[in-house]
């Protein structure tokens, strides 16, 4: 049958689900999902897998790196309370040993183990004569009434 003699045929609205092509419209097209005219822009569904796959992997990759910023702060703050302890500790073997002054801030003092107990010195190892006593270690008399070991001798303290 020839296209031109073809008859338009009636559109029978009773058979129409009007409410069906209602969901099919909208009063903003930028909305669906779909070229809304002829000319429109075309739609490509994404590949949902895809989509959500790179965003897993993007959310990994900047945890792991927030958590390993976190890791790398812990160690710094674990190798601070160390240093603190040890401070505490030398500071506590110092003030438990025989001094015959008064050790004055922001100075270097030396601390020696004699037999009768441990001593601070304000004489360097190299300073001795033939007598000298057992070197422990050099010390720098901080703000907070701790000390810094800043070199330490044979024996550990």
């Amino acid at each position: 049958m020839n296209q031109e003699n073809q008859k338009p045929q009636e559109i029978d609205v009773s058979k129409i689900d009007l409410e069906r092509e209602k969901e099919k419209t909208t009063e903003i097209p930028n909305i669906l999902p779909y070229a809304h005219t002829a000319g429109g822009a075309l739609v490509k569904p994404e590949d949902e897998g895809k989509i959500k796959g790179r965003a897993l992997r993007a959310m990994q990759e900047q945890t792991d790196n927030q958590m390993g910023q976190l890791y790398e702060q812990m160690q710094t703050l674990a190798k601070q309370a160390q240093n603190i302890q040890n401070r505490i500790r030398v500071s506590e073997r110092i003030y438990n040993a025989d001094i015959r002054f008064e050790p004055l801030i922001g100075r270097i003092y030396y601390l020696y183990e004699y037999p009768k107990g441990d001593r601070l010195s304000l004489i360097a190892p190299n300073e001795w004569g033939r007598k000298k006593p057992e070197f422990l270690a050099k010390v720098y008399l901080l703000a907070d009434h701790t000390w810094e070991v800043l070199e330490v001798g044979e024996k550990e303290l």
